[in-house]
């Protein structure tokens, strides 16, 4: 027992002296100058349209006749093994139900109608046509209106906000602002542009984003963030820490080196980093370790050879379903054995005509490859701080969990973390309300600090 205490010692003070030379000084003094650089043909440089056009998602006769054919041709498809649900992948079973769904029941002609309930537009940024859905609220006197920039991720896409925007760009009782919502197709997903050459990884979208931002108007704004938009925004707050004035993050992770030696450390003994009650969200680390063998396979393929990949999910509705609907499932609640009841089968199709429709799969999933390049990763983003002032929403289901001991390495201005004890990683198509009522509280600390930061600087 006494060596065993002795070995404990000798590994917390190791883990000790390493934390302290080796994490103290490790950030950059200040973040990469990353430039407008132009994204689209080069022949376009300088002749194309800047202005904001009106835009409508639209689905013709001629796709929905097609969709139709290669939804009912399919090949039969392989029969699951006995007692097996998602285990493999995509239940077979289950994904008939949908599949048979989308093709003869899914309203067409109703769906398209929501998904253009609000204003959206195009604009040419940095050499790409960027989609967006842009809501300004009516307001009475007393209540201001702040700009907030909302960033999907994958396998999602705009069509995950159509019902928090209502929510955020209503006056709300115990808060005395409102939202004007910006929503874009990120660049290759929907009916954004991609790229026509390498390397637009998040943090190049970031700076599009914040062009787009500055193109409506909008100097200084709020950004809200999941999945990529999660990385996008953290990209935008240490890019841009005098314009972007809070941050609100649903998937904030922080990779670098202090954070893993943290994460070790409490591997050995969890409470010197997380609260005991959260404990399990991260130890025992080989748990956590197993998890992400297993359900990150499609991460290295889309990181490798997303093209590849994306010839069979573009090619056949029944693959992108698939692809797609499996990770809806797996990532709402972790374990499950179905699409959780509680999603919306025709939202859920929603999202894959959003994919389907402009096919836009492969350019979407290229952002692995472009952001895990050596290239994009050598910039070390998350070894630099970042004053913003930071809110994280962390779901019981969430990909990953950090406590604020790990994410104030980098946000240094950590206000606050909401954990829930139940929820995904889809939140804002999963829960909207709770996700709204959020940002709420978030923007109203954010502006807050901003007040007494002022209130200091005047002082001194």
């Amino acid at each position: 027992m006494g060596k065993l205490v002795l070995i404990l010692a000798l590994l917390l003070g190791a883990g000790a002296l390493t934390w302290k030379y080796l994490c103290k000084d490790c950030h950059p003094p200040s973040p990469p100058n990353l430039t407008d650089e132009w994204w689209g043909p080069k022949q376009l440089i300088g002749k194309v349209d800047h202005t904001i056009r009106p835009f409508k998602v639209k689905f013709t006769e001629e796709m929905i006749k097609d969709l139709r054919s290669r939804l009912d041709n399919h090949r039969p498809l392989t029969p699951p093994l006995e007692g097996t649900a998602l285990e493999y992948g995509m239940n077979s079973n289950q994904l008939e139900e949908i599949l048979k769904y989308w093709s003869k029941s899914y309203p067409f002609e109703k769906r398209e109608q929501y998904m253009n309930q609000f204003p959206q537009f195009k604009t040419n940024i940095q050499g790409l046509d960027i989609h967006f859905i842009r809501v300004k609220p009516e307001v009475k006197p007393g209540v201001t209106v702040v700009p907030l920039l909302l960033l999907h991720g994958w396998p999602g896409s705009v069509r995950e906000f159509l019902e928090v925007i209502p929510l955020l760009t209503r006056p709300r009782a115990g808060h005395d602002v409102v939202f004007e919502v910006v929503a874009p197709s990120l660049p290759g997903y929907g009916f954004s542009d991609p790229a026509v050459r390498p390397g637009l990884g998040a943090a190049q979208m970031g700076v599009i984003a914040r062009n787009l931002m500055k193109r409506l108007g909008h100097q200084r704004f709020y950004v809200q963030g999941g999945d990529w938009g999660a990385v996008i925004g953290a990209a935008m707050a240490t890019l841009y820490p005098e314009e972007v004035v809070g941050f609100h993050s649903n998937m904030a992770y922080v990779n670098n080196l202090c954070t893993m030696l943290k994460t070790l450390i409490g591997s050995i003994m969890p409470s010197l980093i997380v609260e005991e009650h959260l404990a399990d969200r991260m130890y025992p680390l080989g748990t956590w370790l197993s998890y992400v063998m297993e359900e990150f396979g499609y991460m290295h393929l889309q990181s490798t050879k997303p093209d590849t990949v994306g010839v069979g999910v573009s090619d056949s509705p029944a693959g992108l379903a698939a692809y797609i609907l499996e990770k809806f499932a797996t990532w709402t609640v972790r374990g499950t054995k179905a699409l959780p009841a509680h999603l919306n089968k025709d939202a859920l199709i929603d999202n894959l005509m959003m994919y389907w429709v402009p096919n836009s799969v492969t350019t979407s999933m290229r952002l692995y490859a472009e952001t895990m390049s050596s290239k994009y990763r050598a910039m070390k983003l998350d070894d630099i701080k970042t004053p913003v002032p930071t809110w994280v929403l962390q779901a019981k289901h969430e990909l990953f969990y950090q406590p604020a001991t790990i994410l104030r390495t980098k946000y240094t201005n950590l206000l606050n973390t909401t954990v829930l004890d139940h929820g995904g990683h889809f939140i804002a198509f999963e829960q909207p309300a709770i996700l709204a009522q959020d940002v709420f509280t978030a923007v109203t600390e954010f502006r807050r600090w901003h007040e007494e930061q002022s209130k200091a600087k005047t002082e001194l």
